[in-house]
């Protein structure tokens, strides 16, 4: 199944919308453990961009499957840096 670029277009503008109205209702206390947790949906869109990267018959689709990953593969590294580090936060230092 092939989609025009209208189509497209319009689910990604639709999911911007939806994701920006669902992230700024979080509040900011919630909003690192949430994003840490959420390194699996950020490995799960890695891979999909490693799927269209297969597909990639042009080179400009290869550009734009290698920006995908390189975006894709920052997103999971950062999340578990920012997973590390707040786990850092809880733990006990040395007994003074």
């Amino acid at each position: 199944m092939t989609l025009d670029l209208l189509t497209a277009v319009t689910i990604f503008v639709l999911s911007v919308l939806v994701g920006f109205e669902v992230i700024s209702k979080v509040p900011a206390t919630l909003h690192t453990p949430l994003m840490s947790g959420a390194n699996s949906i950020h490995g799960i869109v890695l891979i999909g961009a490693m799927l269209v990267t297969a597909s990639a018959d042009t080179t400009f689709e290869y550009v734009l499957a290698f920006i995908a990953v390189a975006f894709g593969a920052m997103n999971v590294v950062g999340g578990y840096a920012v997973t590390d580090r707040m786990l850092e936060m809880f733990k006990k230092g040395p007994a003074a």
